[in-house]
């Protein structure tokens, strides 16, 4: 059979297949309407006025000493974070897979740190950060008798971006270092090179473009960050906080709108780099799993130091985690250290707290389990089916990865409170529920599809074709044959979607309205009042909640989990 008349029978099959062809048209319209249509309005904002196409937006915003300033100040907060992230997770990558720890406590702190900044809001650290060394913190004032501390600026918003985000590297690289093969690194040494030059000219550049991944990964995180530099900048502006300040102080949307495609150009080259030429690259260098075991590292010289800087690293992050909950037990932070339940109540009975449990987890227990299944059908289309928008489809779910939250929201209230539909339902969904959990959806769809055509392209395609050729159609084959064997990146990319909306801050803070209370726009609001305690009693609630939730997703995955059934059989 010619290579023209296999098109024509597969352009046939597809065509015959009804609930493909709708799934397809479908997802290409949610994705087009909700990802790519509020960042063209942003365009259309930022490049057209009464007079017609015109930079005069931008020229009005460039000569804005602040947004000058907020660009340079992005940039340096970017670049420091991320080259620290990216070391720090590779010493802890490093230590965990060449090293032979004496306990395990070592893994199991790791294992801690690399967790908490998942299951907790992205603003936690700033909250401890203030209250160890602020003013009134405890380390500063109490235990080094310095009263006149600050933490705001840019030395707070490198460490804690740094702290909440080098767990993200750490992830990253111990994957990469687990699958060189020792014997090239042995080989180095059997030739007489010590474990320094080994480390320098065999394993670094087997995972430099690893490690430049990491770096960009932390910079996009880091220059989108909003909730930290809110918090802890100060007087620092970064374009985050700059582009919130310019549409809620200012009402300068369309101001708002051209910081915003400033942003989004930064974040989007760098999202390119990362994405098409450095993960293609480091999937190029290594060779995939380890041909052996590998030997572990036993002298003390190298041992000893490296742990010992692993283990206060992570009791440190582990303590700023912990100084959240007695935040929210002592009568008055740096003052009175009296323990109480006065904030817990308060939480509830004053600030409406019932409400905002119940808003934020009702609209996040919405939006997951929706999350999950677009993300595994779109992987499911990605990697099992071949037809001509397979890429865009690809392309623009991928494309919220680097799309900053503070940018989302603008386009979306450009977007959906005037722009094209100025009437008609989608007019109505500006301040619903509705729009909310789209984007709790639109955010969390990049990591759950990420997590499924990772799973997908382990199932052999012959698993699906013998289905399709007894005359299943594709709804049927997908969930009678494909979700069951993937089922736990479903479970996986359903929990990472709560815990990711119900912690999310950037996004919705400029799409929330009073008919909604939502924790973490509560512990902004009363963490930049000062008011600590109830902002760490909010906060302590939420960990606990998806604390709870990522336990119980590693429960039924261990009982009902794929691998599990594989164990059996």
């Amino acid at each position: 059979m010619s290579k023209t008349q296999s098109r024509s029978l597969d352009r046939k099959k597809f065509f015959a297949d009804p609930v493909m062809v709708t799934t397809i048209v479908v997802l290409i319209a949610f994705l087009t309407l909700f990802i790519l249509y509020p960042l063209a309005i942003l365009l259309v904002d930022s490049f057209i006025t009464d007079d017609g196409i015109t930079l005069s937006i931008f020229q009005r915003i460039m000569a804005m000493s602040n947004f000058r300033r907020a660009i340079g100040n992005t940039l340096k907060v970017g670049l420091l974070v991320g080259i620290l992230s990216s070391l720090i997770g590779l010493l802890f990558a490093y230590v965990e897979v060449y090293v032979r720890l004496k306990t395990s406590m070592m893994t199991g702190l790791f294992k801690v740190v690399s967790i908490l900044p998942v299951v907790s809001p992205p603003f936690v650290l700033s909250l401890s950060m203030i209250m160890l060394f602020g003013k009134s913190g405890i380390i500063t004032r109490y235990l080094l008798h310095i009263y006149d501390n600050s933490v705001y600026g840019f030395w707070g918003i490198v460490i804690v971006q740094t702290l909440t985000f080098f767990p993200v590297c750490y992830m990253m690289l111990k994957g990469l270092l687990k699958n060189i093969d020792p014997s090239l690194e042995e080989a180095a040494r059997d030739m007489g090179a010590a474990r320094w030059r080994v480390f320098t000219t065999v394993t670094l550049p087997l995972i430099l473009p690893g490690l430049g991944n990491a770096f960009l990964v932390t910079f996009i995180e880091s220059i989108a960050d909003f909730a930290n530099p809110m918090i802890i900048g100060g007087s620092y502006d970064t374009l985050a906080t700059t582009i919130y300040l310019q549409i809620t102080g200012a009402y300068d949307k369309e101001g708002a709108s051209a910081m915003a495609v400033v942003l989004l150009l930064i974040t989007l080259l760098m999202f390119i780099v990362q994405k098409y030429y450095l993960e293609a690259k480091s999937t190029a260098t290594l060779s995939g799993k380890a041909s052996r075991e590998r030997m572990l590292i036993e002298e003390k010289s190298v041992t000893v130091p490296l742990s010992i800087l692993c283990c206060l690293l992570a009791v440190f992050v582990i303590g700023m985690y912990i100084c959240v909950p007695f935040g929210a037990l002592f009568k008055t932070w740096g003052y009175d250290f009296h323990l109480t339940t006065k904030w817990f109540s308060q939480v509830f009975k004053k600030y409406k707290g019932f409400k905002a449990f119940k808003d934020s987890f009702m609209l996040s227990l919405i939006a997951s389990p929706i999350t999950a299944l677009l993300s595994m059908i779109i992987s499911y289309l990605v990697v099992k089916r071949s037809f001509k928008t397979k890429g865009f489809i690809e392309a623009v779910s991928m494309l919220a990865m680097a799309v900053p939250g503070t940018v989302l929201g603008i386009g979306y209230i450009r977007g959906f409170s005037g722009g094209v539909f100025r009437t008609g339902f989608l007019q109505g969904l500006y301040g619903t529920g509705a729009l909310l959990v789209i984007v709790f959806i639109v955010r969390s769809l990049p990591t759950g599809t990420r997590s499924g055509i990772s799973a997908l392209r382990q199932i052999d395609k012959s698993i699906e074709e013998s289905a399709y050729d007894m005359g299943a159609d594709s709804f049927r084959i997908f969930m009678t044959v494909t979700l069951p064997l993937i089922k736990d990146s479903f479970l996986s990319g359903l929990v990472t979607a709560f815990v990711r909306s119900i912690t999310a801050i950037s996004a919705i803070i400029l799409l929330v309205t009073p008919q909604y209370l939502l924790i973490t726009v509560q512990i902004n609001e009363f963490a930049e009042k000062g008011a600590y305690g109830i902002a760490c009693a909010f906060a302590t609630i939420l960990i606990a909640i998806t604390y709870t939730a990522v336990l119980l997703m590693n429960l039924v995955i261990r009982f009902f989990g794929t691998s599990r059934y594989r164990e059996e059989t």
